[in-house]
């Protein structure tokens, strides 16, 4: 069984004048890293959105793990206790700390803080960021901001982590940094890696790699 599967999605915007997906249909092995690729506006960050639940499409069916989400608690529920997300932009709160970001998931899900801290802080030392989590995130390096997205993300242990242009907005060697790390932590967990990404080297790296064009999978 596959741990993602996407049978015939179409998904458009502006009351259907917008054609976003047009019969996408995927499969993702439990434990795969898979990259997609494409230029922008063919589809690949309306397709992650999809696949976490924020977002619904119009036709077709998303399953996870076996299981088709229809209501918006089991939407939520799986979000919060078996997806992560890495936005490019990071998404975090400029005003509180970083640890105070981190936390967010763990605080949704009801989960007691006292031993989540101890795996934010192993997270925050594998990521590099360990002695700025007490630090506003608008004081952070762009960098050690998209470090702390990823700690973020994987505060809930999820099975499956996507990452939508991670790093994008990154110099060279913070994006080096990131994007090795999210293979190392998606490896050794034995996570579900889906990536939007433009870099065709990065993408290379992954197990696999699919290509998008105007809302559609293309041959490679």
């Amino acid at each position: 069984m596959s741990m993602i599967a996407i049978d015939n999605v179409w998904k458009s915007f502006d009351e259907g004048r917008i054609a976003v997906l047009k019969g996408v249909t995927l499969a993702v092995k439990r434990g795969e890293l898979l990259a997609l690729c494409g230029s922008s506006g063919c589809g690949k960050s309306t397709l992650l959105s999809l696949i976490a639940g924020l977002e619904d499409c119009d036709r077709g069916t998303v399953t996870i793990d076996g299981r088709e989400r229809k209501t918006e608690r089991e939407k939520v529920a799986l979000l919060r206790r078996e997806i992560g997300f890495v936005f490019q932009l990071h998404h975090l709160m400029p005003d509180l700390t970083l640890e105070e970001n981190c936390l967010v998931p763990v605080i949704a899900v009801g989960d007691p803080v006292k031993q989540a801290k101890a795996r934010m802080r192993e997270l925050a030392e594998m990521t590099g960021v360990a002695h700025r989590l007490n630090s506003p995130v608008r004081v952070l390096s762009g960098g050690e901001r998209q470090r702390g997205a990823l700690v973020r993300a994987l505060m809930n242990d999820p099975a499956i982590l996507l990452a939508d242009e991670p790093t994008g907005a990154l110099d060279e060697e913070n994006r080096e940094i990131v994007f090795q790390m999210l293979l190392d932590l998606s490896r050794s967990g034995g996570k579900t890696l889906v990536m939007a990404t433009h870099d065709q080297e990065m993408a290379q790296r992954c197990d696999r790699v699919l290509r998008m064009r105007d809302g559609k999978m293309v041959e490679p």
